[in-house]
């Protein structure tokens, strides 16, 4: 499991609740069960509420058209089965001095900047996530810019600095820290508002996309998703019971994280921290991503499941120190031929319910006391499993990576208790403190060409 007892970064994103509650302030019921976005707008439920927008949005760029919308500075769009942005004629040269290893080096540029998405429903949160092929000796990097509800913009924030490498010719991927202006901030991957309880919100926002290469090749990344989620999450430490919809299990491999125990301690202290690539492993195995051996040649050969190894190297954040980059986990799941991968929010297990019946599993993020989970044996500030089923009386059926061996793996978790766990935004740590939930946070890894019934479940859960 991810830092086990540690605080989570996104535990500085309740700070405000945190000082209100010292102060005696109370979290009105209101909002402690304000109804889970997205719930009862199928099957007739809740009519009134089907026709309410979303509190999340789910928004990119992926297609020709796409690519040749917004501003252009030395890419250049390709069609194709998927289409694209690469670098065209570079817009310049510029000198990047990499904090993790000291070297500064120049490096051609060139810049795509999307239009201005206005969000449905103003957010206190956005995470960007993208998909592309990045050879050895070319990186990307992702900006947000956005304007407040009062009119005035954020500045360009860093949402990421990202190759799919770690060689000699390559920079060490990283998110970027100590960036706000007072009002916002990034915390690693997310953009947050300070405050929400001030009612500022974010209402639009565009991305910057700049692609990197050694000067005087002709070597280019291709990117071939650019998306962002903006999100605005009633405060809530409870949501609303859903009714099950979906029995079913889908066949998704097993792995533990906890058999790599002291392996590779460079990348998060190693495999008692990999949940989340060991998570993401397990997804991409299911739509029949493999690593060859030549890929696996580095990892010590009496290492049990050395792709797990290797999903923990290559998500990395050098800045975080974690494997736990949830956009980097998506940028790494679509390195993998036929894959791609996005972060977005769910608002009910009837999403996830969903997915899975049309064959899509999700690994989702939460955080919990020991006794708020049966079974789980463990309390955590921070957790990704992969959901791959449910059971005939709607339990969840999770493939929990905190497991001791392979074996174990497969867990079954009463549908009240993960529901809550998964969805809430405000919870009490191990000390009495209010700390911050994820709030529906999930991972969707999907084939680049889903089929019929797969784009019909995504387009459900407001991914397209």
């Amino acid at each position: 499991m991810s830092r086990v007892e540690q605080p989570s970064r996104r535990a500085l994103l309740a700070a405000a609740v945190a000082a209100a509650a010292a102060a005696g302030g109370a979290i009105p019921a209101a909002a402690q069960a304000a109804p889970a976005a997205g719930t009862g707008t199928r099957d007739g439920a809740d009519p009134d509420r089907a026709t309410a927008p979303r509190a999340v949005d789910y928004h990119a760029w992926t297609t020709f058209k796409d690519w040749r919308s917004g501003t252009a500075k030395g890419v250049r769009a390709v069609a194709g089965a998927r289409p694209g942005v690469v670098i065209g004629a570079p817009a310049g040269t510029t000198d990047y001095t990499d904090p993790h290893t000291g070297t500064t080096a120049a490096w051609e540029y060139a810049a795509w900047t999307s239009p201005v998405h206005r969000l449905p429903v103003p957010a206190t949160e956005v995470i960007a996530s993208w998909n592309a092929h990045t050879p050895a000796g070319t990186w990307i990097q992702v900006e947000l810019e956005g304007t407040y509800t009062d009119g005035t913009a954020t500045p360009w924030y860093v949402l990421g600095r990202w190759t799919a490498g770690d060689g000699e010719q390559d920079i060490r991927r990283t998110s970027v820290d100590d960036q706000s202006d007072g009002r916002s901030s990034v915390w690693t991957d997310t953009f947050s508002i300070d405050d929400a309880s001030t009612g500022l919100r974010l209402v639009s926002y565009r991305l910057r996309l700049t692609l990197h290469r050694r000067p005087g090749t002709r070597t280019t990344p291709t990117v071939w998703r650019l998306g962002a989620m903006g999100s605005d999450v009633p405060d809530r430490f409870t949501v609303p019971a859903s009714t099950p919809r979906h029995a079913g299990e889908l066949r998704v491999p097993r792995y533990s994280q906890e058999i790599h125990k002291g392996q590779y301690p460079e990348y998060d202290n190693g495999g008692e921290a990999w949940c989340s690539p060991t998570s993401s492993q397990m997804i991409i195995e299911y739509w029949g991503g493999r690593l060859t051996e030549e890929q696996l040649a580095w990892v010590d050969p009496s290492y049990a499941d050395p792709q797990i190894c290797h999903a923990a190297r290559y998500t990395y954040d050098n800045q975080y120190e974690g494997c736990g980059n949830w956009p980097f986990n998506a940028a790494y799941a679509a390195t993998f031929k036929g894959l791609q991968g996005v972060v977005t929010r769910l608002g009910s297990l009837t999403d996830l319910e969903t997915l899975i019946a049309a064959g899509i599993p999700a690994i989702t993020s939460q955080s919990f006391l020991a006794q708020e989970l049966t079974g789980a044996g463990y309390g955590t500030s921070g957790h990704l499993m992969t959901v791959i089923g449910f059971t005939a009386d709607g339990d969840v059926i999770a493939n929990d990576p905190a497991s001791d061996d392979n074996d174990a793996v497969r867990r079954v978790y009463k549908r009240r208790e993960w529901e809550n766990i998964w969805l809430r935004t405000k919870r009490y740590n191990a000390s009495g403190k209010v700390v911050s939930g994820t709030g529906g946070v999930c991972y969707l890894y999907f084939p680049a060409h889903p089929s019929p019934r797969q784009r019909t479940a995504l387009a459900a859960v407001g991914v397209r």
